[in-house]
């Protein structure tokens, strides 16, 4: 039964091409809610959007040079390593969001404002910590899922794909 699963998966350089594909639907839908919803991103939705399209760029890299098992492993590898670090902002960021409201750090200014008078490392500081405006829930799917804890079922499925690819048995 799995190996006809297994059959039925494309090779690795469509995976990685659907991959990538997969990752710009993301990034569209990021973008979606940000001009057309009016959902501001704070600092953490910003870096975890940086990692997805890092993830999806290295599988479009991979589809393009289309490498034998050791270069598809070592691509495989550094698009997972791309997805296990947004999940760590993903999570840190659903942590921030079920902190007691006396608990959550206070906000910040705007991103857009703190590129602009503020150092780049006092600024990249700000993306990988979040703030009290990380911790704000503006709109769920299906009234259930958060923003980021949609990011982070999307970090794993990515990531599983990602290890699919590793490990995948290919003539």
């Amino acid at each position: 039964m799995i190996d006809r699963l297994l059959a039925l998966m494309p090779n690795s350089r469509l995976l990685n091409l659907l991959i990538f594909l997969a990752t710009a639907l993301i990034i569209g839908a990021a973008l979606y809610m940000e001009h057309v919803m009016l959902l501001e991103p704070c600092g953490l939705c910003i870096t975890q959007r940086v990692f997805v399209v890092l993830a999806g760029l290295v599988c479009l890299a991979a589809a393009i040079h289309n490498p034998a098992a050791k270069g598809r492993r070592n691509y495989a590898f550094g698009a997972a390593a791309m997805c296990v670090t947004g999940s760590y902002f993903a999570i840190r960021q659903i942590w921030l969001t079920y902190l007691p409201e006396d608990q959550v750090p206070a906000c910040g200014p705007g991103f857009s404002y703190m590129l602009d008078n503020f150092p780049l490392m006092d600024t990249l500081n700000f993306l990988l910590r979040g703030d009290g405006n990380c911790a704000e829930v503006s709109w769920r799917f299906l009234g259930i899922f958060s923003i980021p804890e949609l990011a982070l079922m999307g970090f794993v499925a990515l990531f599983a794909l990602c290890m699919f690819q590793a490990f995948r048995q290919e003539a």
